[in-house]
């Protein structure tokens, strides 16, 4: 039988499958690919705590961060966000790169920025959204991406919160999930 932890999200009861990682750490997997009804719930109060940061663009890592950061930014009335890429693509041969190790992969990744996403950041006020945070990997290196882009990050906001960064003072979540 399957574990599975239980999570209220802004009223709505989620139960999520506890997993473990290669590193003996189990997670509670958060899964919003394909799951319109819950992304959209997630992406409503997402956009409430983002609005008040005033952010011109969002930015955000492929690919479970996406379709959250898509129904944020049209909450929002934002037409365009920028997309870190995990692999470099033909037409982003003029961009930037950064590296990260996050959680859920325990290997360096490299998170690439294409020069248009480049110049829809420079200069803006910008707003990291991400599914789930935990060590905060994956954010540093947003972060980071953003800075070399020309860009201030003014919200970093995600539907979870995982083991620690619940305490985190610079982050906006909805709810917070154990490390098991």
């Amino acid at each position: 039988m399957k574990d599975f932890y239980t999570v209220d999200i802004c009223g709505r009861e989620e139960k999520l499958p506890v997993i473990p990682l290669p590193s003996c750490v189990n997670i509670c997997f958060f899964n919003l690919h394909g799951n319109v009804e819950l992304t959209e719930h997630c992406a409503k109060h997402v956009a409430e705590k983002v609005k008040k940061h005033n952010p011109d663009v969002l930015i955000t890592a492929e690919s479970k961060g996406l379709q959250i950061t898509h129904c944020v930014a049209r909450n929002l009335g934002q037409q365009f966000y920028a997309v870190a890429r995990k692999t470099r693509k033909l037409y982003m041969q003029d961009g930037i790169e950064v590296q990260a190790k996050t959680i859920t992969t325990g290997e360096v990744q490299h998170l690439y920025l294409s020069a248009h996403d480049v110049n829809l950041i420079k200069g803006k006020r910008v707003a990291i959204i991400d599914d789930v945070i935990s060590t905060g990997a994956a954010n540093a290196a947003l972060e980071q991406l953003v800075e070399r882009a020309g860009g201030t990050v003014v919200c970093r906001a995600f539907v979870l919160a995982e083991g620690d960064a619940k305490d985190r003072p610079d982050i906006e979540y909805l709810a917070a999930i154990p490390l098991l």
